[in-house]
């Protein structure tokens, strides 16, 4: 039985909530030589990521999203322990996420899984103040804030809590991660909220952050509010000049 063939049977198994089946499935692939990680990345993300979808499109109902995302959690916390752990590269990452249940599950793998590959984690989950993270930032000093997920209406706090990093500054090198949720589907929107990297999937983010070790200072893009105020005195400053030129 493929991966591919394994996915397909457990997610039949999540849409019928089918416990039993779903965590015997993922056994019997692990008896097999599949290992924790593939399963995370191949089996329960993307169906996470199918269930969310089908939900969003109202495909399915919120019974069937619900226990379904349930199990995949189950299951993500179980395979959580099997991970084979590379030993720590001295690397840190703090991960945040948005208030859905999907959110907190693509958040914990992706702190699962960069835990596995040898980074120290901090995962706030969601609902934490920005000071609170700013101040757990200064005393731990991440390499990386990660911000998993999110609908449209949480893009302003994240907007707030990348600026309130940018200004206070507390780790001037730490780079931010954005992945996941309205990221996926706002094409545009980790660069317009000034984040340094973006990352599709758990496979695309370990990429990322891997072939992006260093950050790079990006310009600091003039706030609609201000861009408008420039234009208006840069008109000012031109009706000054003819008039001065009709003067003489």
């Amino acid at each position: 039985m493929t991966i591919s063939d394994v996915f397909k049977q457990y997610l039949e198994h999540l849409f019928c909530g089918k416990r039993c089946e779903a965590r015997e499935l993922i056994v019997a692939a692990q008896d097999r030589g599949v290992s924790a990680k593939k399963l995370l990345k191949s089996v329960i993300w993307p169906a996470m990521e199918q269930v969310d979808k089908l939900y969003r499109n109202n495909q399915i109902s919120r019974v069937v999203e619900h226990m379904a995302t349930r199990i995949n959690r189950m299951l993500a916390d179980q395979l959580q322990g099997l991970l084979a752990r590379r030993p720590k590269k001295g690397k840190r990452m703090i991960v945040v996420c948005g208030k859905g249940e999907v959110d907190e599950l693509g958040a914990q793998i992706v702190a699962d899984l960069f835990e596995a590959s040898g980074w120290s984690i901090w995962f706030l989950g969601s609902g934490v103040p920005n000071d609170e993270v700013l101040q757990l930032a200064g005393s731990v000093r991440p390499d990386v804030l990660t911000v998993y997920g999110g609908q449209p209406s949480d893009v302003p706090a994240i907007r707030k809590l990348i600026e309130l990093f940018r200004e206070v500054a507390p780790c001037k090198d730490m780079q931010i991660l954005v992945a996941g949720g309205v990221f996926n589907r706002a094409e545009g929107l980790a660069d317009e909220i000034l984040a340094d990297l973006s990352a599709g999937t758990i496979s695309e983010a370990l990429r990322t952050v891997e072939e992006h070790p260093v950050r790079i200072e990006r310009p600091d893009f003039p706030q609609p509010g201000r861009r408008r105020k420039r234009k208006a005195k840069a008109r000012t400053t031109m009706r000054q000049r003819a008039k001065a030129t009709v003067g003489a």
